[in-house]
This record gives C-alpha cells, structure tokens and sequence, in this order.
C-alpha cells in the first residue's frame, strides 16, 4: 500500500477513534448540562455537579478542534496528491506557494479564534477560518461530486467544519446572553452538526469504495477507456477526483 493510500485512511481512522467518541462525550454533557438546569429551575437544586458545564465546554472544543483539523488533512491529501502527481511545483510554483500559505493562514485564524476574547475579533477569526477551507475545498484535486452534492462527503464535511467554527466563536456569547437566544442558536446549529455528522458516516463509507487506491487507479482507467470504445461516452479524470 503507497504511502498516499496510508494517509488517506488516517483520516476514517481519526474519525472513528477520536472524533465519534467525542460527538459522544458532547451530547452527553449537553444533556446532562440541560439536565441540571431544569432541575434548578424547579427545585432549587441539583445532583449534577456545576462542572459539567465546564467540561461540556471543553470537550465542545476538543471537537471542533478534531473536526477542523480532519478536514484539513482530508483535503492537504487530494490537493498535494494532484500537485504531485501533475508536478505542478515545477510549473506554476507560485501557485503552489499561495496553497500553503493558505494552509497556514486559515490554521492560523482558527489557532487565534480559540484564544480571542472580543466578539470582533472572534468573528474575523471565524471568517477566515471559514473562508480558508472554503477556497481550499475549491482547488482540483479535492472530491467533491458537485453533481451530487445533497449527497457528497465533501460538502456535508465543509458544512460541519464551518458549523464547528461558529459554534467556537459564539461560546463566549452564550454565557453572556441573559435571554439564552444564542443558547437555542447554539443547539440548532449542533442539532444539524449531529445530523451531518450521521449522514458523513454513510457518505464517507461510500466514498472509500468509490476512491481508488494507487495501485489500482491505472487498471480501473484502462477498464473505462475500453468501455468508452464500444459506446460514446465522455472520458472522465479518474485520477482526479475533483471532476466528479
């Protein structure tokens, strides 16, 4: 197995062992945090430790610090992998310079949104951080399946990476907010987090049969360039997995 085969497995290996059981330890914490505040409310007290809260929190950062770095090693892997493939370092290095700045940049921005503290600086960060893996999702190389994008791996990631980031940049809003709305902005958007997150475990399954290792990609190019020859079809760059 090509090295290239071994980094594109690290990242359904990262989500299993560390991403799903955090989304678990998320919800947990949530609930229980639900939990005590209503017992609170109606009784005055509570069984659930206040520090729940806190871990909730923690644990909340944890996952999108997970889900943010995943999605940047899922699309680093497609886009050098067609840089190197094509040699485009030799060609258009400049090109190549703006890419890995561009990593640099958005890591970076979220780096920096994690330690600001006024809601100015919280929202540039998260625009930047937003904005970097938007552009970067739209170099060649990143499968993507435009033409199914309702049920693409691709877009249900950048949505949950991009719903992660606000869910950072909102959390100190959140316990500032005396009438909970951005409390209830906050559970919807990670109600739909959860869903994609659900929805990335059907797709992404999907998308590992669909990608072919290394070894494989000249044979499965020669069976479809021989299928072309007995009836029209448009030749696809199966090697380049971001014209699906």
């Amino acid at each position: 197995m090509a090295y290239r085969d071994l980094i594109l497995l690290l990242h359904p290996i990262i989500v299993i062992v560390v991403v799903y059981p955090l989304i678990g330890i998320v919800i947990n914490r949530a609930l229980q945090v639900r939990h005590r505040r209503l017992q609170v409310a109606t009784e005055g007290k509570s069984k659930i430790q206040p520090v729940v809260g806190q871990e909730h929190v923690k644990v909340g950062g944890w996952l999108a610090i997970s889900v943010f770095g995943i999605t940047l090693l899922a699309l680093a892997n497609g886009i050098f992998g067609k840089i190197a493939d094509n040699q485009v370092w030799s060609k258009m290095p400049f090109q190549v310079l703006l890419i890995v700045v561009l990593f640099g940049v958005t890591i970076a921005a979220f780096f920096f949104l994690h330690k600001a503290r006024h809601n100015t600086w919280r929202a540039i960060f998260a625009i930047l951080s937003g904005m970097g893996l938007v552009v970067l999702g739209c170099q060649d190389g990143v499968y993507r399946q435009t033409d199914r994008w309702y049920i693409s791996h691709y877009y249900y990631g950048i949505v949950a990476a991009l719903l992660m980031i606000i869910s950072v940049a909102i959390v100190q809003t959140i316990y500032k907010d005396r009438s909970n709305r951005w409390r209830k902005v906050h559970i919807i958007l990670n109600i739909a987090a959860l869903l994609l997150f659900l929805g990335q475990g059907i797709t992404g399954a999907r998308s590992l049969l669909e990608i072919s290792l290394n070894w494989q990609e000249p044979y499965v190019q020669q069976l479809y360039e021989q299928q072309c020859e007995t009836k029209p079809c448009k030749v696809e760059a199966l090697l380049t997995p971001s014209s699906h």
